[in-house]
């Protein structure tokens, strides 16, 4: 007699063990932490997201001149945003950009605008052609100062900003019914030319993007 064979079983694959998926999904991790530490260390990708946020690039010239504090040291001194918007809001005055400035930011508490204006003062802007707004905490409170001072003035208003932060400006302060001419300074930009400053500008481009998020849904922009 012929002996039949049982098949054998086939033995089923076996799946992969907890230990082994939880060893996967933080390689995975691990990988992507990499690539972004690659790209934000030695790729343009923080120069190429400022330079979009700062949008056109151009130097206009006005009857006022609008500039936005951003922070402080905590004490009588201008933070670096701040130090470089004033920096430049100089140079725009000696470029004849404006005949009069309007500096917008901080509360009495924390006069920025006047640290500002006190920088402009000894850069040699005359005193009487500076304006503060001391009642501004948020770029959207100084939309609406610098609207309600000057909705009723002729002639071109330039707003001067950094550059990561023009695109949140701009359209805000037309939103509160002032149209501005943009004229943004290289601030992340600069700090891009300093490999040890870029993670600062990435999670500083972070922050300023989920502001940008946060104000559309707020129709403030």
């Amino acid at each position: 007699m012929t002996q039949t064979r049982t098949p054998s079983r086939i033995k089923p694959v076996s799946r992969l063990s907890a230990r082994q998926l939880i060893f996967a999904q933080v390689l995975r991790v691990l990988v992507g932490i990499g690539v972004l530490v690659l790209a934000v260390t030695f790729s343009p990708l923080t120069y190429w997201w400022a330079s979009w946020l700062a949008g056109p690039w151009n130097d206009p010239s006005g009857e006022v001149l609008i500039v936005l504090v951003a922070e402080s040291t905590g004490g009588e001194f201008l933070g670096r945003s701040s130090y470089w918007r004033a920096v430049y809001a100089v140079l725009a005055w000696r470029q004849g950009a404006a005949g009069r400035v309007l500096i917008s930011g901080g509360s009495p508490g924390a006069p920025l605008a006047g640290q500002m204006r006190n920088f402009l003062v000894h850069s040699g802007v005359p005193a009487e052609r500076i304006e503060t707004d001391l009642n501004s905490r948020s770029t959207r409170e100084s939309a609406l100062q610098c609207a309600a001072r000057l909705r009723g003035m002729t002639g071109t208003k330039v707003l001067l900003t950094s550059d990561y932060h023009m695109h949140r400006a701009v359209r805000c302060f037309r939103a509160a019914g002032l149209d501005v001419a943009p004229r943004p300074i290289p601030d992340a930009r600069k700090q891009y030319m300093q490999i040890e400053e870029r993670w600062s500008v990435f999670l500083s481009l972070v922050k300023e993007t989920a502001k940008i998020v946060y104000y559309r849904l707020r129709g403030w922009m």
